[in-house]
């Protein structure tokens, strides 16, 4: 059988309680628009260290954030219990293109920096998503840069040449490489 590693996938969400005797599952997606996963035909279990693909017989929204799934295979409250708590994931290749200034995180990793005052500030080494502030780590030789991603900060993402144009606050390129 084919495994995907992590790297290639995207955390979809995760199995979260029992929601029938005969197998069927709730599991909390997270996601912005979690209808658009709502005709999934299968999905990767985190099962040990493995990710399992399962196959999905029925999925319908169930509230606001919860998918019900009724797994091929799982039919009975033994075989849900074994999944449960499981996460879930999907290949990179199944997400929603995003074009403008819109970006996945794990898609503008290795993307430089090019600030509108300082020219290149650096190269996206990861995001932080940690706290409220979600930010870029950017690397320039041995600096590391934290520049907030917000609308006002980001002013053009350049898919083709990997590069993010920003316009950093007076000031905060200076404390990182000054």
């Amino acid at each position: 059988m084919n495994t995907m590693r992590k790297e290639d996938c995207f955390y979809l969400g995760k199995v979260v309680s029992k929601y029938s005797f005969k197998g069927e599952v709730l599991a909390k997606i997270d996601a912005d628009e979690p209808e658009l996963y709502e005709n999934m035909e299968s999905v990767l279990v985190s099962l040990g260290n493995n990710l399992v693909p399962f196959f999905i017989d029925k999925c319908r929204l169930h509230k606001s954030a919860l998918l019900r799934i009724d797994f091929e295979g799982v039919k009975d409250e033994a075989a849900a219990d074994r999944i449960l708590g499981a996460e879930l994931y999907l290949p990179l290749t199944l997400l929603p293109q995003l074009s403008g200034n819109q970006f996945y995180y794990h898609e503008v990793i290795g993307f430089e920096l090019m600030d509108a005052q300082h020219g290149p500030i650096g190269t996206i080494v990861s995001v932080n998503d940690s706290s409220s502030q979600v930010l870029f780590e950017a690397k320039k030789g041995d600096k590391e840069l934290l520049i907030p991603v917000t609308d006002a900060i980001i002013s053009k993402v350049d898919r083709q040449n990997r590069t993010i144009h920003v316009s950093t606050p007076e000031g905060l390129v200076e404390l990182y490489l000054g």
